[in-house]
């Protein structure tokens, strides 16, 4: 058998393998409440994981809507796809490796929650008492599943899709899972080193932003970019959905990390609605301020960056802070794309220097500003006397960016050993949508000639097609 074939089959036979490995794992009833858990509790958690969910199409619209009009199904498919490909990792071994049995506080016993075993009629997880087990296993899953599809928008328009499904692979195993083990688990070092995470800034953001820069270095250039083509937005109109459903859904984000229904979650929903406006009209302004127009890219880009911000201390900060964090987070980041303008990196859609730069601003920011009178469980950061916190953060950050990178860098190399990890020149030529999917978005615009004859232009070309 080729390579080419085993690349063809081996996915199917995985998946197959796994199917039939289920059938012999354990079934166990369902939690017992016996009045130990909140029913308003497992309502809002509930719900904040359907929230979450509803951020993977909200950012395969806003992903989507940037990219040229030959790429949009190929780019929103793979932010989609991660929902399909890490769910059944979570289950099997993904949950357990991340908050598993700890091994030296830097990963999970793989065999602690294999195949979901004693996660249904287990005991609740420790820092989440009032919500069963499993409530608590699914609301992580979202956060799993979202972390991979973020870094599409730097590979995007020159990534093979069958290369993209193995890097969430590895990528969830590799590097989501021991970050989620060492922030999120009670005997993870970075928690006990007392890194505070409220909601993902290194998990989920840092850690995204920095295997977007590396593979944007080992895919190297598109054409385009090399040229200094200027590539319009598909969908502007897409892009202003995505950013309202991801707006939406990080309510359940961030507010959904209090995993209940108390007051921590009202000050999180605040926080996050507050630094998201702040941010949008930050980088709008502050596009104004330097000669542009203002415009809807820059405010739905600001929005996000506020919100990427704002996660690791949208229960650790007040309210009025995040107007703050929602300022600062959008200028340095908006002055981050500029610069990266100036080099040869091609991050496609910016992922680096809004989600890796906005996470470690997020960090740090929550060192400065993180105060015990929001959360008692939480620290006082420097503004409020503490020092040493903030520089506890600086150590955290400094450790997920160089673990992040290097390892997601290795992962991208693997790739391109075991498969060309780019398409060729004349795929990107003709556009992933139909090279990698034989499918075709088309916004055209149909045009009746006076002999009755319909054409469809477009921004590529006429084409007659009745």
């Amino acid at each position: 058998m080729s390579k080419i074939q085993i690349r063809q089959v081996a996915p199917f036979v995985i998946l197959s393998a796994v199917a039939i490995a289920s059938l012999f794992a354990t079934s166990l009833p369902n939690f017992d409440d016996g009045g130990k858990y909140s029913g308003a509790d497992i309502a809002w958690v509930l719900v904040a994981t359907a929230l979450v969910f509803l951020m993977t199409p909200g950012l395969a619209f806003f992903y989507g809507g940037m990219v040229h009009r030959k790429n949009v199904i190929s780019t929103m498919i793979k932010s989609v796809v991660a929902a399909g490909v890490v769910s059944i990792l979570w289950v099997t071994v993904g949950f357990s490796l991340a908050f598993g049995e700890t091994q030296g506080g830097f990963i999970g016993n793989p065999l602690t929650f294999l195949f979901f075993k004693d996660v249904n009629s287990g005991a609740p997880w420790s820092l989440a008492p009032t919500i069963p087990l499993t409530l608590f296993a699914l609301f992580q899953l979202m956060f799993a599943i979202i972390t991979p599809g973020l870094v599409v928008g730097a590979v995007a328009e020159r990534i093979r899709f069958t290369s993209y499904i193995l890097f969430i692979c590895l990528f969830s195993l590799l590097v989501y899972a021991p970050l989620a083990h060492w922030t999120w688990h009670p005997e993870g070092f970075l928690f006990k080193m007392g890194v505070f995470d409220f909601a993902g800034g290194t998990v989920v953001h840092i850690s995204a932003g920095m295997a977007a820069l590396a593979g944007a270095l080992v895919l190297k250039r598109r054409r385009v970019h090399m040229e200094h083509q200027e590539i319009p937005p598909a969908n502007i109109p897409y892009v202003l959905i995505g950013t309202g459903l991801l707006w939406f859904g990080w309510f359940g984000f961030n507010a959904g990390s209090a995993l209940g229904a108390n007051a921590l979650a009202v000050s999180a929903f605040a926080t996050t609605n507050i630094a998201a406006a702040a941010a949008g009209l930050s980088w709008m302004f502050f596009d104004v301020l330097r000669g542009k127009k203002p415009s809807v890219l820059g405010f739905c880009i600001g929005a996000v960056v506020g919100l990427v911000a704002i996660t690791p201390g949208a229960g650790l900060v007040a309210i009025p802070q995040s107007i703050f964090i929602g300022v600062v987070s959008a200028i340095i980041s908006n002055l981050a794309v500029y610069w990266k303008s100036k080099t040869s990196l091609d991050d496609t859609l910016d992922v680096f220097p809004c989600h890796g730069v906005g996470g470690i601003v997020g960090m740090l920011l929550t060192g400065l500003l993180a105060t015990k009178t929001v959360n008692a469980a939480g620290a006082d950061g420097w503004f409020y006397g503490d020092a040493a916190f903030f520089f506890t953060q600086l150590k955290g950050v400094a450790i997920v960016v160089a673990f992040s990178f290097t390892v997601s860098y290795a992962i991208f190399k693997l790739i391109n050993l075991i498969q060309p990890i780019r398409v060729s020149t004349e795929e990107e030529e003709e556009g992933l949508d139909a090279s990698q999917h034989n499918e075709k978005y088309s916004q055209g615009t149909l045009i009746v000639s006076d002999n009755g004859s319909v054409y469809e232009r477009d921004a590529d070309r006429v084409k007659q097609i009745i």
